[in-house]
């Protein structure tokens, strides 16, 4: 059982209303949502044997350097909507105010090129929603020893990860783990590698265990089972994007059986602001070509057949709020990109530290084959396409979280 694989984007696939790609939809690198210009920076744009980020800058015009823009969620409305602090009615963006505070061990992040004010930006950020930072808790890493270039494509992702990964589990050591490679003749490649996993995951482990957010990919190829080991350090649970376009295109690392594949959805407010409803907003989902059904995805046989199914979860994916000095200020991003720190900041907050990322998905598909659990611990989230059925499913696979429990 193998999906067909198509390359296309955000705007073509999504916010035009065609939440499976169709064969026939062109890359585009602007579109709108709701009211919002929507731009896809050149780095989230797939192409064969380039790894890709998974995010789109929201209304790019209107950068702020005082202020969040309105009407997209910030650290306190995600939480309230995911039930990680005490409730508030409607949880509306402008008044909810609680935060999360927990956290342990380590979040490493791993993305390309330098971010010069990440300190000073992840401060800004954390000082404006109260939330916990401690500088000596934060650290840059490079990876193979040198200080990379910036990639200014790769800034706002780079923001997007540290900020989210932070705010969901402030009380964890957070280190953002910087890489390039450059070959004999000079010439550098603006692709995270598999040296900067290998960095990351060591860092994790020394400090006590936790969590990796990869928010980046490429389209699955043939060869890619052989750079799984990458995955598998004692101690770590790795998290990874499952794309921006949509349904029927798959990449890895997310395709990986040793990672916890996240997707991506979408809140819907009424006009006064308060959440009305969670549904599929255009992750991306399928089923792998490659790479065989894990044993933990035996409980959807049915629906996967012989390969493996993502993603595992979904989070909100547009849009939130993000702090970069260089950008402009403040200002929104969405994509799964946000999906996958949020949600790794909130598996690394939930305090379970367990040892691998197969232990993470064992329990979060047995999570899902006990139904009072199940509900109680996850959104099931059937509505925003066709695909979108009852239980695990390709939009959001068992679907989004719901409190700490079984995270």
């Amino acid at each position: 059982m193998k999906p067909s694989t198509v390359v296309c984007m955000v705007a073509t696939c999504v916010w035009l209303g065609a939440l499976a790609c169709p064969v026939s939809a062109q890359i585009s690198n602007e579109s709108t949502f709701n009211g919002h210009r929507i731009v896809v920076p050149d780095s989230s744009i797939p192409r064969p044997g380039r790894i890709h980020t998974n995010y789109f800058v929201v209304d790019p015009d209107s950068w702020n350097p005082d202020q969040p823009p309105p009407g997209n969620e910030t650290p306190p409305s995600l939480a309230c909507v995911y039930k990680l602090v005490k409730q508030i009615k409607g949880c509306p963006i402008q008044t909810t105010k609680n935060i999360p505070t927990g956290g342990v061990g380590a979040i490493a992040i791993v993305d390309a090129g330098d971010y010069p004010t990440a300190a000073e930006d992840l401060k800004t950020f954390s000082d404006y929603f109260k939330i916990p930072f401690n500088s000596d808790d934060f650290q840059v890493v490079y990876a193979n020893g040198h200080k990379p270039p910036v990639y200014s494509d790769w800034e706002g992702e780079e923001t997007l990860d540290i900020e989210w990964a932070h705010a969901m589990a402030p009380a964890a050591k957070l280190f953002l783990v910087e890489s390039y490679l450059c070959t004999i003749n000079n010439k550098c490649a603006t692709d995270p590698t598999w040296q900067a996993v290998t960095v990351a995951s060591q860092l994790v482990a020394q400090n006590g265990g936790g969590v990796i957010s990869m928010s980046w990919g490429d389209g699955e190829w043939a060869q890619e089972t052989k750079y799984d080991k990458y995955f598998t350090t004692p101690g770590v649970v790795y998290f990874a994007a499952s794309g921006d376009s949509g349904i029927g295109y798959t990449i890895h690392p997310a395709a990986s059986p040793n990672v916890v594949a996240v997707g991506g959805t979408y809140f819907e407010r009424d006009q006064n602001g308060d959440f009305v409803k969670e549904v599929y907003g255009g992750g991306g989902g399928g089923i792998s070509p490659y790479e065989p059904r894990p044993s933990y995805q035996n409980v959807i046989q049915k629906i996967v057949g012989d390969f493996r199914g993502m993603p595992d979860v979904a989070s909100d994916f547009c849009c939130a709020v993000i702090y970069n000095s260089a950008l402009g200020g403040w200002g929104a991003i969405g994509g799964t990109s946000w999906a996958s720190p949020t949600f790794a900041g909130i598996s690394n907050a939930a305090g379970l530290l367990n040892k691998s990322s197969r232990d993470e998905l064992s329990m979060i598909y047995k999570e899902y084959i006990e139904p009072k659990q199940y509900k109680a611990d996850f959104h099931d989230i059937t509505q925003g396409s066709s695909y979108c059925v009852k239980g695990w499913n390709e939009c959001a696979g068992v679907g989004s979280p719901r409190t700490y429990e079984g995270k």
